[in-house]
């Protein structure tokens, strides 16, 4: 199994070089011992499969959907409904995404069985809880549950290649999990990987679906991704940016605030990250004009939450799709829910020194192109 021991070294040096923050010692503890060990185990695992499940070696990885966009532009919204086509696709679960082997997971729905039939549901009860204590205060701006799909970056966790570090430090000039496109080194070992991990998920789910993925971070992937995937499909998401660009900024803040860290110990790291929003919306579109080939469309957040059943008949049909009778009644019952959904996730463009019209200004073609209004002072997207 592949680790990134290079982003693995340069985090132990950054945080060894953290003196004065209270969590150094832990976090180094963690780094030096922990994720190594369990690294160790993932990789034994992950060795075993391939003795284990000799369907491995032939299962293959067919036209592939990604979903792509700045974060909070609706790439949750569209992989929930495009998921619900249960037949079709296959997808992480997030608990999944901590065990990369198919041992692992099948040992854990192994485990899940018994807990039904044995103990009537005890662990999971458990289980459940501690879900909903844990990600519940947190539901109003970003659903998460063990049992919900998730970005696929989380499944590469245990490779080191996880943008999850960033947010446990404010380090985003140290390690850099965005421009994959531009370093061909990681860009191979990485997508290798990542390929690895979704024959183990296909393979689990019947191994006859197609996977379903979707990650902001991946606006940073396209290239990558058409370079390991040539006959992948992509779906890009588009939304104000005034309206989610600083969303997502003040979720990461929040984050960051919420570990301790003051606003001058993640300055840098928000400059960085400002950047790199305005990159979410131009490098799938540089890239798919690169690659006219590719199977792909652009979604207005607008669209999919005022017609969302629409939408989704247009996304099929870009993709060369067809929506089964059961999906479409599905569509049908959903689309007046969805049409009402509302977060309660509000943000302040002043907070970040960024203007609406700097934003306009450094994305001026996109506001041409869609009509885009300046920002409101609520946030009214799922990511």
């Amino acid at each position: 199994m592949f680790f990134d021991y290079d982003y693995w070294w340069r985090v132990v040096r950054h945080v060894w070089g953290l003196r004065g923050w209270d969590g150094r010692t832990g976090m180094l503890l963690r780094l030096v011992v922990l994720v190594p060990l369990l690294s160790l185990f993932h990789g034994i695992c992950f060795l075993l499969d391939y003795l284990l499940f000799w369907r491995l070696w032939s299962q293959r990885v067919e036209q592939p959907v990604f979903i792509v966009g700045h974060g909070r532009s609706g790439t949750t919204l569209m992989h929930r409904l495009m998921s619900a086509d249960a037949e079709r696709f296959s997808y992480f679960l997030y608990w999944e995404m901590f065990f990369p082997s198919l041992l692992q997971k099948k040992v854990i729905r192994g485990l899940g069985w018994l807990d039904a039939r044995l103990l009537r549901g005890f662990l999971h009860r458990k289980l459940k809880s501690w879900d909903d204590k844990t990600f519940g205060p947190y539901r109003h701006m970003h659903y998460m549950s063990l049992w919900s799909a998730e970005e696929d970056c989380f499944a590469m966790g245990a490779a080191f290649v996880t943008q999850q570090w960033s947010l446990e430090i404010p380090m985003m000039d140290v390690v850099d999990f965005f421009h994959v496109d531009q370093m061909p080194i990681k860009r191979k070992r990485w997508l290798h990987h990542y390929r690895e991990l979704v024959k183990r998920q296909l393979l689990l789910n019947g191994g006859d679906r197609i996977h379903l993925a979707k990650n902001p971070v991946m606006s940073g992937w396209v290239d990558a991704l058409i370079g390991e995937f040539p006959d992948a499909r992509i779906v890009v998401m588009m939304r104000d940016p005034g309206e989610c660009i600083p969303s997502c900024l003040k979720l990461v803040e929040l984050t960051w605030k919420g570990k301790g860290w003051k606003p001058s110990d993640y300055e840098r790291s928000l400059d960085i990250l400002t950047d790199i929003s305005f990159e979410h919306f131009d490098n799938p579109r540089r890239v798919l004009a690169a690659h006219p080939e590719t199977p792909s469309i652009v979604v207005d957040y607008r669209e999919l939450t005022s017609a969302p059943r629409e939408t989704l008949h247009a996304v099929y049909q870009a993709l060369g799709m067809s929506v089964t009778a059961e999906f479409d009644r599905w569509l049908q019952a959903q689309a007046e829910k969805e049409k009402k959904h509302h977060s309660k996730f509000e943000y302040s463009l002043g907070e970040y020194r960024l203007t609406p019209a700097e934003i306009r200004q450094r994305l001026e073609r996109f506001y041409d192109l869609y009509q885009w209004h300046t920002a409101p002072a609520r946030d009214s997207a799922e990511t």
